[in-house]
């Protein structure tokens, strides 16, 4: 989306200025994209939690993105300022830390016993597999992965930083640990059965909602949601694992 003349007015005098008002209107103009943001968020997030805190913690990443926002660099504020709400909103779910110690002693064991279970096998292991492993039902497996929703996204968050890195401000030793990271998770990604591997690229790098990925894939929002979170517990395992090796 071209800049139109009068945002684009909007922004020269806000840079010459530097005023309160005129960042107030352009984060009033901007105020959209939070939500958006939030939106792509939410596919995983516990309903417990306070949308309108996680819309104000997005509001501070705006304003924080009009602060730093250059106009003459080639980059859509759109894309600038999504990176800096979902920052923003990133930190504020891990001040919260909502997941349960038990829930997370649960994760825990379900990751390590996936990647465990596939690195003995050479391949992706199935449902029946991993709840062989587990020494419980399918039935219980697919319980526990819903139970699992709400305690995903924030942790991949911390490697899924899929943005450009001009849209970072980085420097050039950020700018390699950027395209070391997309290689990894390339690796990740590509070991992961079809269906998760598709659910995953649409999600991150496509950026589609969960309806929408549904619509393409002809499935239920909650096979969806499942099949997200297989993905993203699989790809954990095999990102521990190198993150390890790393340091």
């Amino acid at each position: 989306m071209e800049m139109d003349d009068d945002v684009r007015r909007l922004w020269e005098s806000y840079r010459r200025k530097k005023s309160v008002d005129l960042r107030n209107k352009l984060a009033e103009y901007y105020l959209p994209l939070i939500k958006v943001v939030a939106g792509r968020l939410a596919m995983s997030l516990p309903s417990h939690l306070d949308r309108d805190d996680l819309l104000s913690s997005g509001f501070f990443g705006l304003l924080d993105a009009i602060d730093r926002y250059d106009i003459n660099r080639n980059i859509k504020f759109e894309t600038y300022a999504g990176v800096r709400i979902r920052g923003a909103m990133i930190d504020y779910l891990r001040a919260k830390d909502w997941i349960p110690v038990t829930m997370r002693q649960k994760l825990r064991r379900y990751e390590q016993k996936v990647y465990q279970l596939e690195s003995e096998l050479g391949r992706t292991a199935t449902d029946a597999e991993i709840a062989e492993a587990l020494e419980i039902t399918t039935k219980e497996l697919n319980t526990l992965v819903s139970q699992f929703n709400s305690s995903t996204i924030i942790p991949l968050e911390e490697y899924l930083k899929t943005d450009s890195p001009e849209a970072l401000d980085a420097n050039p030793v950020e700018t390699t640990e950027y395209l070391e990271l997309k290689e990894t998770l390339s690796k990740a990604i590509d070991k992961l059965p079809e269906k998760e591997r598709l659910v995953v690229s649409l999600y991150y790098y496509d950026e589609l909602t969960l309806k929408e990925i549904s619509l393409i894939m002809h499935l239920s929002e909650a096979r969806i949601s499942q099949l997200h979170t297989k993905a993203i517990i699989r790809m954990r395992g095999y990102l521990g694992k190198m993150k390890t090796e790393l340091l």
